[in-house]
């Protein structure tokens, strides 16, 4: 047996001495690199989250009526949301270990370096969910060792900031499923046409099967490869404890019903409303169509799907498909403000272009009804007369000439009262009205009522020739409807970000712009459009449709050579209609002229099918009385035709109605030098003959 001299036990301790200083220097280094990257880690902070996630629209009901995307359908559920066989299927294939480890799974690093080293390549993956998490959210696919570096950090600040459960989330809402489908919420849809809550075991375990090849694992794209895949997920589910062996064939021989994102392709709904809904976000809130798109914004809107579909089919139907007529139809809650349907056009695809809120149309004579609450501003009261017939205005210093016509040119020749001048749509009345109280007059009452267009203070503005847009008639007729109060038209309830986190609420505010004394008076002067007892030297506007209508509304038609409207509300609900070619077209056949009164008339009392019936109320400044319509002085029994009409508390009329008083009394002789009676300046304005 050889001894072991001293100096050889000298030399073998110093190797051992160098061998220990060597491997503590080395374990002082590593435990320094492994601190300064925890540092680093920890003062970069916590990675965010956020990706590039679709944003929802729900109607008033909170169904969905649409989404935004750039072809990466992408929805945010919570673990919560989802079937517990989902997160079981992913566990047991991707990272069985992903509870215990803290990102990383060092036997697997190992044996795939080994791997990698053999191919003198990147062959061989050992990455964990919260690797893969780190990838998707920040990094390439590369199989390069700079972006293997990069990756790890990523997933080291991803463990050191957010708990296991968070990470998992965010792994399960971000991977790639195929087919534009980003998360589990977006391939359960795709997939099954259902929500990832609902899955079954086997859908579960298909779709597990699918991130790490959808070119390969999509079962629209190689069925067999998917259903293997899925077994030997069930398998793995049956080794980690999730389900009973037995349970592995009788799962994987379900047959599995695949919608293949039929779920997903919706029919439109409400596409002029949603571009609406887009803008009032970029006006609302301040956001740029990128993050609109991909914020993954829950967007609550005021839409009232039900309405929508009767205004789409009542349009569909009225207009004859072959016609180029367009149409613009919007329905307003007049009390809230918010907008419960809108139609910009006859068709989106072949136009999206909105006729309520982008074209400027002339009103006709549904601008009328501004000129008339400045009028009882004024002074005048609905029994206030003037004579229709055919006269001629000067304007502009007497340099200009203008005579307004009556629909068919029929006068009454006669004095008529403003209530028969509303129903009747005198053109004349409206006109000497108009340059009595000043052509400003007009143009500043419509400002105040939210008319933005351009105005042209001339005598036929009173007529509506001045373009203006539906969606301000809509928000200057809902005033008058609530009393006076104008509300901005909404369209937004509420927007909820990825996060559940509430940021932007709507919190209307009412403006009150007109007199509500004045306003109820208005409002039921504009109940006259349907009542025959206005007739005269014309029937009412509205008596094609008053047979049709089964509760108490107002309103005013308008029709221009190129134009026809109709604008109306009852209690609870105003809709707007403008009908009409898009350009350089007058509308000459007579059923064209009738569209709009036709969808207003269906639409409202379709609408209204459930709701209550209720009446105008007025207010405590307000009284009525009967009157004859005809001279709309107050009547007597022996006037054949009364009307219940309201005045501003002391503006009714006093004097009673003698035409039709059988009492006969012989008239003194007149005296010759008998003075005439004087006349009121007033009375005057009224009597002359313009």
């Amino acid at each position: 047996m050889e001894i072991i001299t001293n100096k050889k036990m000298r030399a073998t301790i110093k190797y051992l001495r160098a061998f220990f200083f060597l491997g503590l220097i080395l374990l002082i280094v590593m435990m320094l690199f492994i601190t300064g990257i925890i540092v680093y880690a920890k003062s970069k902070g916590a990675p965010p989250l956020a990706v590039p996630q679709s944003t929802l629209l729900y109607a008033a009901d909170q169904s969905l009526i649409g989404e935004t995307h750039y072809g990466e359908r992408r929805y945010w559920v919570t673990l919560d949301e989802m079937n517990p066989n989902v997160i079981y299927a992913t566990l047991s294939i991707e990272d069985r270990g992903f509870y215990r480890h803290h990102g990383f799974a060092y036997k697997r690093i190992v044996a795939a370096i080994i791997a990698d080293i053999k191919a003198r390549a990147k062959v061989q993956g050992a990455s964990t969910i919260t690797q893969q998490y780190a990838r998707n959210l920040f990094l390439s696919h590369d199989k390069t060792w700079n972006r293997k570096i990069t990756e790890a950090l990523y997933t080291i600040r991803l463990e050191l900031n957010y708990s296991k459960d968070e990470i998992l989330e965010g792994y399960l809402n971000t991977i790639y499923y195929g087919h534009g489908a980003y998360g589990i919420e977006a391939a359960a849809n795709y997939y099954f046409g259902k929500h990832a809550k609902d899955l079954t075991i086997g859908e579960a375990a298909l779709l597990a099967g699918i991130p790490k090849g959808p070119s390969l694992y999509s079962p629209k794209i190689n069925k067999d490869a998917a259903k293997n895949r899925q077994k030997i997920i069930l398998s793995a589910m049956y080794e980690n404890g999730y389900i009973a062996e037995e349970e592995i064939e009788t799962i994987f021989a379900e047959k599995l019903d695949y919608s293949f994102g039929t779920e997903m392709q919706r029919p439109k709904i409400a596409p002029y409303f949603q571009d609406e809904v887009k803008k009032a976000l970029v006006r609302t809130l301040k956001l740029d169509q990128e993050t609109i798109n991909t914020s993954g914004l829950r967007v609550y809107t005021t839409l009232n799907p039900e309405l929508q579909q009767i205004a789409e089919e009542t349009i569909k139907e009225t207009i004859h498909k072959d016609s180029e007529i367009q149409v613009g139809f919007v329905a307003m809650d007049q009390q809230s403000g918010e907008v419960k349907a809108l139609v910009g056009g006859k068709d989106y695809d072949k136009s999206p272009f909105n006729r309520v809120t982008q074209a400027e149309r002339q009103p006709g004579s549904t601008f009328k009804p501004f000129l008339y609450y400045a009028a009882l501003e004024k002074g005048f009261t609905p029994s206030t007369t003037m004579r229709s017939e055919v006269t001629s205005f000067t304007f502009d210093d007497g340099r200009a000439r203008y005579t307004p016509h009556n629909f068919n040119n029929y006068y009454a020749n006669d004095q008529i009262t403003l209530a028969q001048a509303i129903a009747l749509s005198d053109n004349v009345y409206a006109v000497k009205t108009h340059i009595f109280l000043g052509e400003d007059t007009l143009v500043d009452t419509s400002r105040k009522l939210g008319i933005t267009s351009k105005l042209a203070a001339v005598p036929s503005l009173a007529l509506g020739t001045s373009n203006v847009k539906p969606i301000d008639m809509a928000r200057a007729y809902s005033t008058i409807a609530n009393g006076g109060f104008k509300q901005e038209p909404i369209f937004i309830t509420k927007v909820v970000n990825h996060k559940g986190e509430v940021i932007y609420e709507n919190t209307p505010t009412k403006e009150q712009v007109l007199n509500p004394n004045h306003a109820y008076v208005l409002t039921h002067l504009l109940t006259g459009i349907f009542d025959e007892k206005l007739n005269d030297y014309t029937k009412v506007t509205g008596s094609t449709i008053a047979d049709k209508l089964t509760r108490h509304y107002a309103g005013k038609t308008g029709t221009t050579k190129t134009d026809s409207w109709m604008i109306g509300y009852s209690p609870q609900l105003l809709a707007t209609v403008w009908t009409g070619y898009d350009r350089d077209h007058t509308i000459d056949l007579t059923a064209e002229k009738t569209y709009a009164k036709e969808i207003w008339s269906e639409f409202m009392e379709e609408a209204h099918h459930d709701m209550a019936v209720l009446p105008f109320r007025s207010p405590e400044g307000v009284v009525g009385v009967r009157v004859n319509p005809d001279n709309g002085l107050l009547a007597t029994k022996e006037c054949p035709v009364t009307r219940l009409t309201y005045f501003v508390a002391g503006t009714e009329p006093t004097e009673y109605c003698q035409e039709h008083h059988v009492e006969i009394i012989e008239e003194p002789e007149k005296q010759p030098n008998e003075e005439k009676e004087k006349k009121s300046w007033f009375k005057r304005i009224f009597d002359w003959d313009w």
